[in-house]
């Protein structure tokens, strides 16, 4: 059987190389690159996103997160009624309002 599996050996009694303070700095540099990288940029995006979101208004044309560009008709606390074509308008939860546009946007197209 060993054939498959070799045997342990021990090595020397000699101590582990590098020390704690070496994983200590790696692990606060692998965090801050984290933290720069990927946690400050989603928190900002979502800072935004929520501003957005409150300041929405009648009259702001807006895409929802599902892709539908429309005018928004009603606000309410929760739900926000967005005009997607003459006469068809669809009551959706604020934050699924992707981003604002620029006014006069429907009528380009």
């Amino acid at each position: 059987m060993s054939f498959f599996i070799s045997d342990a050996v021990a090595q020397g009694a000699a101590a582990p190389q590098g020390g704690g303070l070496q994983s200590l700095i790696f692990l606060a540099v692998l965090f801050a690159v984290f933290y720069f990288l990927l946690i400050r940029p989603q928190a900002k995006r979502a800072k935004e996103h929520k501003k957005m979101v409150a300041a929405l208004e009648k009259g702001d044309e807006v895409v929802t997160s599902g892709g539908i560009l429309g005018k928004v008709t009603k606000v309410t606390d929760d739900f926000v009624t967005v005009e997607a074509a003459e006469g068809i308008e669809l009551t959706l939860q604020r934050h699924a309002v992707a981003s604002l546009m620029p006014k006069g946007t429907i009528k380009s197209l």
